[in-house]
């Protein structure tokens, strides 16, 4: 039986509770993963694990969280912004996030604001219907 989409929150809710030490009521679909809830790189090991055990898919980590390999593409990145050719590269790899506001303003800096819990919701609906 398919998972709704408030099941796939309740669960990604208690794997980021369990992987970064956090209450469940600061985990909602808004918040961002370093901004809001404090994550660092590291962490992101550990929720990829979590989710992979919880929902029981596999999830390469550059499929859920791949800026590390295109920031380093210098027609992706100039002058600390996201080019267009990278947005549109992110964008691609990254159907399951939301860029309505970055696009505004793709300053790198700013990056770290797409990965959401809900993203990582979308990540894992999209993976289950796949499945």
């Amino acid at each position: 039986m398919a998972m709704s989409h408030e099941e796939i929150f309740g669960e990604v809710q208690e794997v980021l509770v369990d992987a970064l030490g956090l209450d469940d009521d600061e985990v909602t679909e808004g918040a961002t993963l370093m901004g809001d809830l404090g994550a660092e790189s590291i962490d992101f090991l550990d929720i990829v694990f979590r989710l992979e055990k919880a929902f029981g898919i596999k999830v390469p980590r550059e499929e859920l969280f791949p800026a590390d390999s295109l920031l380093n593409n210098p027609d992706y990145v100039s002058n600390g912004k996201i080019t267009e050719t990278g947005l549109a590269e992110f964008k691609a790899k990254m159907p399951h996030t939301d860029f309505a506001s970055f696009q505004e303003d793709p300053d790198i800096n700013r990056l770290g604001d797409l990965f959401t819990v809900k993203s990582i919701v979308n990540f894992v609906e999209g993976k289950l219907a796949a499945a």
